[in-house]
């Protein structure tokens, strides 16, 4: 079978995917700066809230009107049960790694997550996973150990070590929830997969919130805690339409723009501004992203069509 031919149709939809993907990373930061300016004066739990309730509320309001009752239909509910369960998770313990880690350096430390995909695919997805792309993934792995630094007086962090630990564990858990979606991406589609990512966080947080609750202090802050959950959501869609108009390999190594953009919001926002070594070990982790992007495109073109 031949290769798709480069036709008008094709670069239109490569454009806007790459256009999506774009929009996704310069949301991310900002939203991430608004949860991390929240839990200095809130409870963390209430920041959680906020983003899963208004990611749920968002995504449901502007999908129901054309699928009503079907955009919760999945073939595999218990899984999309699962994958929202993991996303309450690692994004839990993302916001509230974020009051002791600089914006820029959580945002690199997640960066592992698609190293360790690669690492799950193999006993979980039954993918081939060759030396070159097992190599790319221990490389990557060593550049989030130049970035945490365990050990030694590195200025990764504020106080202590356990919001780094947070970040391991949030970047563990994301790559299993993108595990989890790659089973279900020929099955249900990508606006019932966005809506269920919030659904049980939204509903456990929306039950504790009457005895943790605390009123926001002027219009400000509402507005942070609204913004915050909306944000969330168009973030996660502009990432599924990305790779719904082109390919992964295609638009998957702009996330790593991510870092340029949350170390100018971290340092505009919060005076935080990441070291030479933190820089450093971004960078390995994205060669080794992009190269492993690159490996499985090699890979998928040399299979029998």
């Amino acid at each position: 079978m031949s290769p798709p031919q480069n036709t008008p149709q094709l670069r239109q939809n490569l454009a806007r995917g790459i256009m999506f993907m774009c929009l996704a990373i310069l949301i991310m930061p900002v939203m991430n700066a608004m949860a991390k300016s929240l839990t200095v004066e809130y409870p963390l739990a209430m920041v959680v809230w906020a983003r899963f309730t208004g990611h749920f509320v968002a995504m449901t309001a502007i999908f129901w009107p054309g699928r009503g009752w079907r955009l919760f239909k999945s073939a595999k509910p218990t899984i999309q049960f699962a994958r929202s369960a993991i996303m309450f998770a690692s994004n839990g313990c993302y916001i509230a790694a974020l009051s002791t880690v600089a914006l820029a350096t959580a945002s690199a430390i997640m960066f592992t997550a698609p190293l360790i995909v690669t690492a799950l695919s193999a006993p979980f997805l039954g993918e081939k996973v060759g030396i070159r792309r097992w190599s790319a993934v221990f490389v990557g792995l060593t550049g989030a150990l130049v970035i945490i630094r365990p050990g030694m007086d590195a200025p990764t962090f504020n106080t202590s070590g356990w919001g780094v630990t947070l970040l391991i564990f949030s970047a563990a858990s994301f790559a299993i929830y993108q595990v989890l979606t790659r089973k279900l991406s020929n099955r249900d589609s990508a606006e019932t997969m966005i809506v269920y990512t919030a659904l049980i966080p939204a509903v456990v947080m929306s039950c504790a919130m009457p005895f943790i609750i605390i009123t926001p202090i002027g219009w400000q802050d509402w507005a942070l805690f609204v913004s915050v959950g909306i944000f969330g959501g168009v973030t996660q869609y502009f990432v599924a339409k990305a790779l719904e108009q082109a390919p992964a390999s295609v638009v998957s190594p702009y996330l790593y723009g991510e870092l340029l953009v949350a170390a100018i919001v971290g340092f505009a926002i919060f005076g935080e501004f990441p070291d030479t070594w933190t820089w450093i070990g971004a960078a390995i982790i994205a060669a080794s992203g992009i190269y492993i992007a690159y490996r499985e495109v090699v890979v998928s073109k040399s299979k029998p069509q």
